[in-house]
């Protein structure tokens, strides 16, 4: 199973949460790398976002956002996940349409 997150509960929180979950699992400075995201759909509803970070020498990272059930996927590098999280507070992929 993964960990359980507290203290999110707007898409902001969120998207600041897994930009330095991703920034920290290759040691870079938040304030240098943007993250990207993009709408994840499924029969022409959202159902989650996927975020990544491209960092220096090719570094890729990303995280899903699966509002369905209310995980995120964090994935290192290599594309190997490296964390699992469920969220607390179920955020509605509405938070998300006006991101994209």
């Amino acid at each position: 199973m993964g960990d359980c997150v507290d203290g999110i509960s707007s898409f902001s929180d969120l998207k600041r949460f897994i930009h330095r979950t991703l920034c920290e699992k290759e040691n870079l400075l938040p304030d240098q790398f943007t993250m990207s995201e993009t709408q994840l759909t499924r029969r022409g509803r959202v159902c989650g976002m996927r975020f990544s970070i491209r960092g220096p020498r090719a570094v890729r990272l990303g995280a899903i956002w699966a509002s369905d059930h209310n995980y995120i996927y964090f994935y290192d590098a290599r594309g190997v996940r490296f964390r699992k999280v469920r969220l607390r507070n179920r955020l509605l992929p509405e938070f998300a349409e006006g991101a994209a």
